[in-house]
Parts: structure tokens; sequence; C-alpha cells
């Protein structure tokens, strides 16, 4: 009897949303609109015009891993996929230390989305009205905090169905803009963005610069795994998930590309590596009000939507995965209890909402909240880049090992090896490693540069918790591998 089972709770609810709900935690945890107009903007410093060549790279990458997740969620549908899939596959330990990891990604996105709506509003409010601006993002930034803890202390279908309409608002909004900029690029309109042609940025020249960018278009997908965790809440998991997992991140990676490459054509690619300074951190808001006029404001709030929802969805995603590491005692036992009514883990959502405000605010006060924005976006780049070439190995073992009937060449093989090798340079570059014998490997700017330092202290942390299970509690680490969908409530 594992840990949540002795203390009785309610457990999740089981069979509480289906298909479309699913399919847009995925959607919505990826933050289509604030991706575009925040995350991937970011790559522009270093891929300059070249910054498309980054995002389809980034798509392949993503979908390669897609594959592999769908396949896994095939025979291993549980609130703990993340864990899951390689304690089975690999070995339990390498399950915890992706779990650890995974568990400070969800955790950072909680700070990282807020802080972004709290310097969104902080922004427009002072330029517009001139409110004061820290004033304005850390009160704004504390309300979006709470707003979404409330959310989903509410239970999942509740949020899951916020999520579903907020995301197709935001698709819409920034599908209409991408082809108004298109139009209007006119002869503008070329190819070569897809090339190395205008990768033309001072220290990060030609593939190098590329790679740099690709930790932040890599980031602009992260999120499209994150349905996985709501498989014990879904209607016919087995089908849902890999449906939801793959068409997310194959959609969404489509209109990454072709938002990325409006704003690209329209803004002019020679000039394309200070995008990110227009209108002092907006440039999409810049750009809809160049052709929208007064309609700009309905761009920023499909980007503050878009922020809102990638931070709900997280918070999903974030407390399934640590109800499912305590139920079977991995983390403290309060993390495993829900809701007698609404079957939400809701110690969970409050523990996350004091991890936002605690990390956020501090980080957000001493650097500002965009540096802060891209230092806690490299660090998640950096966890969960490595996390997905982890599942693309999960994917060829766990089909080699357990279901060699069903083991095919181009699904459980080809497709995961090519999917470990695209994600190499990006990860290489965000850890800050191999310079010294990969050219293209080139140091970001401060403090992005010490996400590998971070990196590397959560995880001789996790090590340590490792050791100590092992020595005191080995049974449990041996719990990763079970699959609690199929079993009785």
């Amino acid at each position: 009897m594992t840990p949540a089972d002795s203390a009785g709770t309610p457990g999740l609810a089981r069979g509480a949303i289906g298909l479309r709900e699913v399919l847009f935690q995925s959607v919505t945890s990826m933050a289509p609109a604030g991706a575009v107009a925040l995350s991937i903007a970011v790559g522009a410093t270093y891929a300059g015009g070249a910054l498309p060549l980054a995002v389809l790279l980034a798509l392949v990458a993503c979908l390669l891993v897609a594959s592999s997740i769908g396949q896994l969620a095939k025979h291993l549908p549980s609130a703990g996929s993340i864990y899951t899939y390689p304690a089975e596959a690999l070995h339990p330990v390498i399950g915890f230390l992706v779990g650890w990891g995974y568990a400070l990604v969800e955790a950072l996105i909680g700070p990282t989305t807020t802080v972004l709506v709290g310097y969104l509003v902080g922004s427009v409010m002072h330029s517009e009205f001139d409110w004061p601006f820290t004033a304005t993002w850390v009160v704004v930034m504390i309300a979006a905090a709470v707003l979404i803890a409330l959310l989903n202390y509410r239970g999942v279908r509740v949020s899951a169905q916020v999520g579903t309409v907020l995301g197709l608002f935001e698709i819409l909004v920034f599908l209409v803009l991408a082809g108004w900029l298109v139009v209007k690029a006119g002869t503008g309109n070329t190819a070569a963005v897809f090339t190395l042609h205008f990768a033309t940025v001072e220290g990060y020249q030609g593939f190098s610069g590329v790679a740099a960018a690709s930790i932040y278009t890599v980031l602009a997908f992260i999120g499209f795994e994150a349905s996985a965790p709501l498989a014990e809440e879904a209607r016919n998991p087995r089908r849902t998930i890999p449906i939801a997992v793959v068409a997310s991140c194959g959609a969404i990676g489509v209109f990454y590309v072709f938002t990325t490459y409006a704003g690209d054509v329209f803004f002019g690619p020679d000039r394309y590596a200070t995008f990110g300074e227009l209108g002092n951190g907006s440039p999409w808001i810049t750009l809809a009000r160049d052709v929208w006029g007064i309609g700009w404001v309905v761009a920023l709030f499909a980007i503050l939507n878009s922020t809102f929802a990638n931070g709900n969805a997280g918070t999903l995603a974030t407390t399934r995965t640590w109800y499912a590491m305590s139920r079977i005692g991995l983390l403290p036992a309060a993390l495993s209890r829900t809701h007698p009514r609404w079957n939400s883990p809701h110690i969970g959502v409050l523990v996350q909402l004091l991890v936002t405000l605690a990390i956020g605010l501090p980080i957000g006060l001493h650097f500002g909240p965009t540096t802060a924005f891209v230092f806690l976006a490299t660090i998640l780049a950096g966890v969960m880049i490595a996390v997905y070439m982890v599942f693309d190995l999960s994917c060829i073992t766990y089909y080699l090992r357990r279901q060699r009937g069903e083991f095919n060449w181009l699904l459980h093989l080809v497709i995961p090896v090519f999917g470990i090798v695209a994600f190499v340079p990006a990860w290489l570059t965000a850890m800050g490693i191999g310079g010294a014998v990969l050219k293209f490997v080139t140091p970001l700017t401060y403090p992005s540069s010490q996400a590998g330092l971070v990196i590397g202290i959560w995880y001789l942390i996790g090590v340590a918790v490792l050791v100590y299970l092992y020595r005191r509690h080995p049974a449990r680490l041996a719990e990763m591998r079970r699959v609690f969908v199929d079993e009785p409530h």
C-alpha cells in the first residue's frame, strides 16, 4: 500500500476531461502567443534574421520526441508519466532524476509566467498612464499567481475548460496579425530567413547563433508533453494522450514558424537582431500598433491571456507530478492529498503559489522582470531538453525490452535517435559546455550563462535525496514503475 493509499484520500477525478481539454492542456502549456511575443523573440538576439530557421529546427526536434512520448503513453498512462517512462524503460534511478528535474521545471513555470504578466501590464500602464512600473508589475504578478491558484484549487475540469477558451482566443488573434504582417511586408517576403544568410549577429555568426537561439525556440515548445500527467483524469488516456501530445506539438509548431516568419519579414531580417528591444521589450505589441492602430490592445490581451493560461496549465502539470511522486513516498505525503469535493491536489496548489512568489518576486526585483524571465527560461530549457532526450532513449529501450512484439524500426529506433541528435546543440549551449571542442557552442550572456550552474546544484541535491531513499526507503523507487490508471480507485 502506498502512502497515499493509506491516507484514505479521495484521489484525482477519474475521467473528468476528454480529448479537447487534454489537447488544450498541451496547447496552453506552450503559451503560443506569449511564446511568439516573448521567448521566441529573445532568440532574435542570437540568430538575427535566421530566427525562423531556429524555430523550424526546434519543431523537427520536438515532433520527434512527441512521437516517442506518444508511443510510451499508449502503455504507461499515469499522472507520474514524466518519471514513469524512464523508470520503466531504463531504471528507477533515471526515473527519479527525470522527475526531480521536471519538478523544478514545472515549479519555475509559475514564477516565469506571472513575472511576465506583471511586466506586460506594468510596462503598458507605465507608458500609457504613467503608473509606477515596479509597484504595478509586482501587484499584478501577485494577483495573477493567486488567481491561477484559485482556478487549480477548484479542480481539473474548471481549469482545463478555461485553458481551452483562452488557447483558442490567443491563436486566432496572432494568426490574423501574422497574416496581416505578411501582406504588409510585400516584396520583403523571402525564404532566405530559413537559411544562415541572415545569421550575422556579432559573436554568434552562422550556426552558433541558430544553436543559441534554439534554446528559446525549444522553450516555446516546452509544455506539449504537459497533457501526459493528466492521464488519470482523462477519458481513454491510452488514445487521448498520444493524440494530444503529437497534435499540439505539430499544430503549434506550424503556428510558430508562420508567426515568426511574419514578424521577421515585416520588421526586416537584416536588422532583426534588435527585434527584442522594440517597444521596450514588447515587440509584437509595437507591430500590432503599426498595422492595427488602437487594435494593439487586442494583441496585448492575447499575450496576457496566453501567459496566464501557460501559468494555469503549468500548475496543473506541476501539482499532478508532485501528487504522483508523493503518492509513492518520494515527496512529502501532504502533496498527495486531494480536496474532498474538488478532487484537486489542493496542498500542492498552495505550495506552488508559495514557490511562485518566493522565486519570482526576489529574482524579478533583483534583475528586473525581463532579465528574470530570460534567466528562468534558460534553466527551464536546459532541464527539459535533457528530459526530452531521455524520453527518446526510453522509447527505444521500452519497446526493445518490454514490447518487443510491437517494435517498429521507424517509430521506436530511427525517430528517437534522430530526436536525441537534434537536441544536442541547444542543450550544450544552454548548459555552457563543450565549447572547447564544438565551435557552435558560444557562452550566453549573464545571468543566463549561470543556468548550467543552477541546474547542477539542483541535481546535486537530487542525488543526495536519491542516496537517502536508497538507504532508508529503497522500495519507494521501484514504485515509480507503477501505472495507476487501470487500478481500482
